[in-house]
């Protein structure tokens, strides 16, 4: 296979683009806001899929096309819609797979055609990724350059252009497209979710493990989003940010002057993330704003590069964790809910030095069918999925206190977490504690 020589992409309408897609065929996409609607929504137009193979991850919006018995969607992380085409008993399964492993796995299956949402060509005739850097974008290239292969890019006016590394660009020439589809996809916006009482205690919580010029990392959800919310509050800063995914909250950060990435150890001077996903006047201010860079995710999540920032604080959360320590973040009872993304990867990068930590971040308990449920256990139910391993794991927390589990040993570890417990499963999460390691 050699290399294609391209003057310039064929420009074409969604449904044209997708008439170039055999009934026997491969798709590759990236996750969530690399996802291009406009071609997603043209493939759920045509009814003739015999044998689609579509490898994807957190795709962010209802498509008929899942549903079709001819398509076989292969997802390294279930949203909301992955969870709904299920139920309805569309094919959608889980690769199972941290964020660093996409690249490979997506390298292997080598889908004859890569597609992705951009912003729109500029004047030097670049087309820039936008919110997502993430794992595919050497497979994007890849698949330009090859004649056997179709690269088709979906561009919006109403996508902000963002910054890069200087050596990891995340943008890519109109001569290396086969096909551009010029479409006005707007941005998902990720709704707020509205805080609970425990999560501002847990919050509270985790503010003592947070010192001035810390850098931080944050995943999704309520709770570390009060974590950041109440930094904004505080007086000191001076922080970093080395995030895999870019937030509302992080975004705020910055507006309230508390973010310098003077004091971080890497990439100083600029906040680092390989994907955003929030609202819309965050896209806003990402647009051609040179203090947020966005890298591909084996950089931005190497718990090797993680771990040579200084002070790093990881602030995710999780489903459950027993009394070992074993986090389950991304399934319940092996009915898969979300995926690993980078839990594992900053948990462990939080780890190797003394002045790093990583915070678990749940409430005691859940109702599941109208009963409550503990959510530090004894020991996981049948069908649990570890998503990080108890040897990882640093501080577990909820509203009834901070875990240290840091040096500790089994025993101990068990009694630290039997002690934030909810007060009503406390004592016989005790019993089981002081049992463990005899």
């Amino acid at each position: 296979m050699g290399q294609t020589i391209r003057v310039s992409p064929q420009f074409l309408s969604a449904d044209e683009a997708v008439a170039l897609l055999r009934p026997q065929d491969s798709v590759g996409l990236g996750l969530g806001p690399a996802n291009p609607h406009g071609l997603l929504a043209a493939m759920s137009r045509r009814t003739d899929w015999e044998n689609l193979i579509v490898a994807g991850a957190l795709v962010l919006g209802l498509f008929d096309v899942f549903q079709h018995p001819g398509v076989h969607y292969r997802s390294g992380f279930f949203g909301p819609a992955e969870r709904w085409y299920v139920a309805l008993g569309a094919d959608v399964q889980l690769v199972p797979a941290g964020f660093r492993q996409f690249a490979p796995i997506l390298a292997r299956l080598c889908p004859r055609v890569m597609m992705v949402q951009a912003s729109e060509a500029d004047e030097r005739g670049m087309v820039n990724l936008s919110l997502h850097h993430g794992a595919t974008f050497d497979e994007l290239v890849a698949a330009g350059r090859d004649p056997e292969r179709l690269l088709i890019v979906e561009t919006s006016p109403h996508f902000p252009r963002t910054s890069a590394l200087p050596d990891y660009t995340n943008e890519i020439s109109l001569s290396e497209i086969d096909v551009v589809v010029k479409g006005d996809a707007v941005p998902v916006e990720l709704p707020n979710e509205e805080p609970r009482p425990e999560d501002l205690e847990i919050a509270r919580f985790a503010l003592e493990f947070i010192g001035d010029q810390a850098t931080l990392q944050t995943g999704i959800g309520s709770i570390p989003s009060r974590v950041v919310g109440q930094l904004e509050t505080r007086p000191g800063g001076s922080y970093g940010i080395h995030s895999e995914m870019f937030t509302d909250a992080l975004w705020k950060l910055h507006l309230a002057g508390k973010v310098s990435n003077r004091h971080k150890g890497e990439f100083p001077g600029v906040s680092v993330t390989t994907f955003a996903l929030g609202s819309q006047p965050m896209y806003e201010w990402l647009h051609d704003n040179p203090l947020v860079v966005f890298a591909p995710v084996f950089l931005v999540n190497d718990p090797a590069v993680i771990g040579n920032n200084e002070s790093f604080v990881s602030v995710n959360g999780a489903i459950a964790v027993d009394l070992f320590g074993q986090i389950v973040a991304d399934s319940v009872e092996g009915r898969q809910i979300s995926g690993v993304g980078g839990h594992e990867d900053f948990v462990a990068g939080a780890e190797l030095a003394t002045d790093d930590v990583s915070l678990i971040c749940l409430r005691s308990t859940v109702e599941v069918n109208g009963s409550t449920q503990s959510r530090i256990l004894a020991t996981l139910p049948t069908g649990s999925v570890v998503a990080t391993p108890r040897h990882h794991t640093g501080v577990v927390i909820t509203e009834y206190g901070a875990a240290d589990l840091r040096g500790r040993t089994v025993r101990e570890r068990a009694v630290a977490l039997a002690t934030i417990a909810h007060p009503s499963y406390r004592e016989e999460l005790m019993r089981y504690a002081e049992q463990i390691g005899r």
